[in-house]
C-alpha cells in the first residue's frame, strides 16, 4: 500500500489563522478575497511537484456602506441589525417605510394571488427560493424591499446571504436583508406594524478568482480526482468552517499528495465566491466542461467540516458500491457519517454532478453555532 505524509494539523492551523485572522472577512471580489487567492496560490507554489494557476471571472462584489434597519414596535421606532443580500440592489442611501407584511414560504407560494405582497416591508420567513418561479412572483409582486429569516438558524444574529445571480438577471431584485430570527420572532409577538430600511452602496462589478493546484499521476489515461474548497466568506465573518478549513485542507492535501507518483492526477482547488452560490465552481467546469467529463473521475468537496459542534455529514451523488467503500474506510477510523443523496445546488460538487462527475460534500450538520476562530459578526 502506497504511503503519504501524516496531516499536519500545524498546517492546518497556520493556513487557518492567515485566512481568518491576518486577512478576515473575504467578500466575493474583494482586496482581501484577492489576498487570500494570492496567498493560497503562493502556498502551494512552494510545494515541490505541484504546478499552481489561477483564473479569474466576473462577479458582483457586495460594496455596502452603512445599513439601518427599523422597526415600528411597541409604538416607536427601534433599531436592528441587518445584512444586505450579496446580487441585491441598495436603497441608493434612501430611507424607504413600508408596511410589514409577515410571509410564511411554506403556504405563501400555495396562493394564486401574491399581490397583497404589493408596497410592503415583506418578512420572508425563509432565505432560500429553491425555484425560479417562487422568485418571479415575489419581485411581481413588487414589495417595497424584503426582510429574509434565516429560519435554520432561530438565534440572534442577522447573517449574511445572497441572491441567485442568475434569478437576479433574469428577473430582477428588491433591496434584500438578512435578519435576525429571534428580532422577527419579537416583531411577530409584539405586533410590529411597519418598517423602514436605509442602504448605502450596494454592489459592483468586480473579478474574483480559482486557485488550481494539478499533482499530475503518472498515467495520462487514469482521469482526475477533484478536491474543492473555498476561500471567500459571507459579510461580517472570518469564515473559519465557512470555508477557509477547505482551502487549508487544500493546502495541505497539495503537500502531501505531491510528488507521491499516483497513478491518477489530483486537481486541487479553491473556489472563488462560492457564497455566490458556487459562482467560482459553476465558471470552472463551464469553462473546462470537455475536460471535466472526460477525465474526472470524483470531486471530493470540503465545506463547513471545521465545527467543534454538529455532526459529520456526507452528501454523496455516484454509485452505491463506491458509497459503501468510503463508508467502510470511515468506519476503519471510526468514523461515522450521515448520509444525505439528494442533488444540492448549494455547493461546489453540484456543477461538477451536473457534469457527470460522481462526488461528495463533506461537512458537520448544525455548525453555524460552534465555529472554529469565532463566526458571528459580533464577536
Amino acid at each position: 500500500m502506497r504511503t503519504v505524509p501524516a496531516i499536519l494539523p500545524a498546517n492546518l492551523d497556520r493556513h487557518l489563522r492567515h485566512l481568518t485572522v491576518t486577512i478576515g472577512p473575504r467578500l466575493a471580489g474583494s482586496s482581501a478575497e484577492r489576498a487570500a487567492a494570492d496567498y493560497l496560490a503562493r502556498e502551494a507554489g512552494a510545494v515541490p511537484g505541484a504546478r499552481v494557476r489561477t483564473e479569474d471571472f466576473p462577479v458582483w462584489e457586495r460594496a455596502v456602506t452603512a445599513e439601518t434597519l427599523e422597526i415600528e414596535l411597541d409604538g416607536r421606532w427601534q433599531p436592528f441589525e441587518c445584512s444586505l443580500f450579496g446580487a441585491a440592489p441598495s436603497t441608493d442611501g434612501r430611507m424607504i417605510e413600508a408596511p410589514l407584511v409577515f410571509f410564511d414560504t411554506q403556504t405563501g407560494y400555495l396562493r394564486d394571488d401574491l399581490s397583497f405582497l404589493r408596497g410592503a416591508a415583506v418578512l420572508h420567513l425563509g432565505c432560500h427560493l429553491a425555484t425560479p418561479d417562487h422568485y418571479r412572483r415575489l419581485i411581481e409582486a413588487d414589495p417595497a424591499f424584503l426582510l429574509f429569516v434565516d429560519i435554520r438558524y432561530p438565534g440572534p444574529v442577522a447573517l449574511a446571504d445572497g441572491l441567485f445571480p442568475a434569478y437576479v438577471r433574469q428577473f430582477g431584485a428588491r433591496a434584500s436583508v438578512n435578519v435576525a430570527y429571534q428580532d422577527a420572532w419579537r416583531w411577530k409577538r409584539g405586533q410590529a406594524t411597519r418598517a423602514r430600511l436605509c442602504v448605502s452602496g450596494a454592489r459592483r462589478q468586480s473579478l474574483s478568482e480559482n486557485v488550481i493546484i494539478d499533482v499530475p499521476g503518472s498515467d495520462p489515461a487514469g482521469g482526475v480526482i477533484f478536491v474543492g474548497g473555498h476561500h471567500d466568506t459571507q459579510a461580517g465573518t472570518p469564515g473559519a468552517d465557512d470555508n477557509a478549513v477547505g482551502s487549508s485542507a487544500v493546502l495541505e492535501l497539495a503537500r502531501v499528495l505531491a510528488g507521491r507518483g499516483f497513478k491518477r492526477s489530483f486537481r486541487l482547488i479553491s473556489f472563488g465566491a462560492e457564497e455566490q452560490l458556487s459562482v467560482g465552481s459553476a465558471n470552472y467546469v463551464r469553462r473546462h466542461r470537455q475536460e471535466v467529463a472526460a477525465q474526472g473521475r470524483f470531486m471530493f468537496n470540503i465545506d463547513g467540516s471545521g465545527s467543534a459542534l454538529g455532526w459529520l455529514s456526507v452528501n454523496y451523488n455516484g454509485m452505491p458500491p463506491d458509497e459503501q467503500l468510503l463508508r467502510a474506510v470511515f468506519k476503519r477510523h471510526e468514523l461515522f457519517y450521515d448520509l444525505h443523496q439528494e442533488v444540492c445546488p448549494y455547493t461546489d460538487q453540484f456543477p461538477f454532478a451536473v457534469a457527470g462527475v460522481p462526488g461528495l460534500w463533506l461537512t458537520r450538520k448544525n455548525c453555524t453555532t460552534g465555529v472554529y476562530y469565532h463566526h458571528r459578526r459580533d464577536d
